[in-house]
């Protein structure tokens, strides 16, 4: 019965980290909105300063309006990525488990 226990765990695991990312790549699709949004305000703005186009593309990610964006960005993907990787993980424990109760009682 540990065996079974153990499988209702994981299985119980794998369900809360599918809702975690789920709201994970809500936040993730949000800050890659946030930071697209920026980068092209900011690129207009520059334009219309006039600012030369084909240096627009060398200066826009400097700036912090845009930097700051882009690193929130950045840490949502990561989060977003560790949890594919846990969800991965989970569903490989599970596997190993449920191999084992076949071993056990599958005769």
């Amino acid at each position: 019965m540990e065996l079974i226990d153990e499988l209702g765990t994981r299985m119980a695991h794998l369900d809360q980290a599918l809702r975690t990312l789920r709201n994970n790549g809500i936040a993730y699709a949000e800050a890659e909105k946030n930071y697209k949004e920026m980068v092209s305000k900011e690129s207009m703005r520059l334009r219309d300063e006039g600012m030369a186009v084909g240096m627009i593309d060398k200066v826009i990610y400097g700036l912090p309006s845009v930097s700051v964006l882009r690193f929130k960005r950045d840490c949502a993907k990561v989060v977003w990525e560790a949890n594919q990787e846990a969800i991965n993980i989970t569903k490989l424990e599970i596997k190993i488990i449920e191999n084992q109760i076949e071993r056990e009682w599958g005769n």
